[in-house]
């Protein structure tokens, strides 16, 4: 009996700090529904005896992004940061920055558990672990206001294509079709949702998986840019600029739907709005329901101080526990990225998603796909296109250019 009560002593030592460790932990994080999110984060790695400094950076990815890429450079680190799945720490992996976290990854048994596979390698280099898938964020829903439709008398769409059908109507009642705003990230997820919503799930994969570039110039694609031209008359009168912003005008009922990834379920939920009843979500725009399998994942730059390096792996290991995963995804509107978790109290929208994952009828994130200069100057188009009256084919004409020079 001594002897069990020892080995457990020495079991808690083990798995419990005996100080607590601070890591600054940061991310972009900032709307009501990622902060509830990132709080069951902070939770959890309080309870567990570290201390989570929490270092949000209000703007979204491409404010914070910069910074964080700046502090890990300049020989600032934090203790954990957030990027998002695929390449956009790669150059500080490759520059030796960022920790190693195999053995972490192996203890944890991260290639059983993780999935798709795909999220853990965009984590591996070299066959190395360099970060922890925390989620899949699914970026092509459309998300739409009942009672916008209810006031107007009409069924509530359940396609892309009914849903433009509506908008003469929406806008005789006074309300915006379709909520956008101006950060330049969200005019390229639109475009990318309307890409596989209107053009298809092959059409997609030739162009960004084959990069076929004879097909990303042919009428396909014309189509969807003719497509992209139409909801950009849509958003006319939307004025917002944070993406939190336009989904609120959906909450309000004062815009009839936004495309939005499946992070939007959290600021419904904030609202206690209900997924059914108050609002209506079509995954693939309600045209071709599939998951990009995006999402989030936390990298730890290196530090030369062991004690942080242990909270680090700490921290790492406990972003993938089962535990964390529910309360978190839950919160997040996001998909666990394990399949053996206990998502019983997911809303309709959280269950829709999970029955496609489950279906397999998945593709990988254009992250994971371009680099990051190719995603940024198709996003600085996107914007471009999206705040002017550039045609159609011009935007695709220079759309190519773009992506044929990766």
């Amino acid at each position: 009996m001594k002897l069990t009560r020892l080995t457990a002593v020495l079991c808690a030592s083990v798995a419990m700090p005996a100080m607590a460790t601070e890591l600054e932990v940061t991310h972009w994080w900032t709307s009501g529904g990622e902060a509830a999110a990132v709080a069951e984060l902070a939770k959890a790695f309080d309870a567990s005896g570290d201390k989570w400094v929490d270092g949000a950076i209000a703007g979204g990815g491409g404010t914070a992004r910069p910074i964080m890429i700046s502090r890990i450079t300049g020989g600032d680190p934090m203790g954990a940061t957030q990027f998002n799945h695929g390449q956009q720490a790669l150059e500080l992996v490759e520059a030796g920055l960022m920790l190693d976290l195999t053995d972490v990854a192996e203890a944890n048994n991260w290639k059983e558990i993780v999935f798709p596979p795909s999220l853990l390698d965009a984590c591996t280099v070299d066959g190395k672990i360099y970060c922890a898938p925390v989620n899949i964020h699914s970026p092509e829903w459309l998300w739409l206001s009942n009672k916008v439709y209810e006031d107007i008398g009409i069924p509530v769409p359940t396609t892309w294509t009914e849903f433009v059908a509506t908008a003469d109507q929406v806008r005789a009642a006074g309300k915006v079709p379709l909520a956008l705003g101006d950060q330049p990230w969200q005019s390229n997820l639109a475009f990318g949702a309307l890409t596989i919503g209107v053009g298809g799930l092959d059409l997609w994969k030739k162009v960004n998986i084959d990069k076929d570039m004879a097909v990303a110039a042919g009428p396909e694609m014309a189509g969807v840019f003719q497509a992209a031209a139409d909801a950009r008359a849509l958003a006319v009168g939307s004025n917002v600029q944070d993406w939190n912003q336009a989904t609120n005008l959906v909450i309000t009922d004062q815009a009839a739907g936004q495309i939005m990834g499946d992070w939007a379920q959290g600021e419904f939920q904030v609202a206690q709005e209900v997924a059914g009843t108050d609002y209506t979500c079509l995954p693939g725009m309600g045209m071709n329901e599939y998951i990009s399998t995006g999402g989030d994942a936390f990298y730890f730059p290196k530090n030369d101080d062991p004690e942080i390096e242990a909270a680090q792996k700490r921290l790492a290991a406990q972003l993938v526990s089962p535990e964390v995963q529910v309360a978190f995804n839950l919160k997040k509107g996001s998909l666990p990225i394990r399949g053996d978790v206990d998502l019983a109290a997911a809303n309709d929208c959280m269950k829709k998603g999970l029955e496609i994952l489950a279906g397999g009828n998945i593709v990988p994130t254009g992250d994971i796909l371009w680099s990051p200069d190719t995603v940024k100057q198709a996003e600085d188009l996107m914007v471009e296109f999206w705040k002017s009256d550039m045609a159609p084919a011009d935007a695709q004409a220079k759309w190519v250019e773009i992506l044929s020079a990766n």
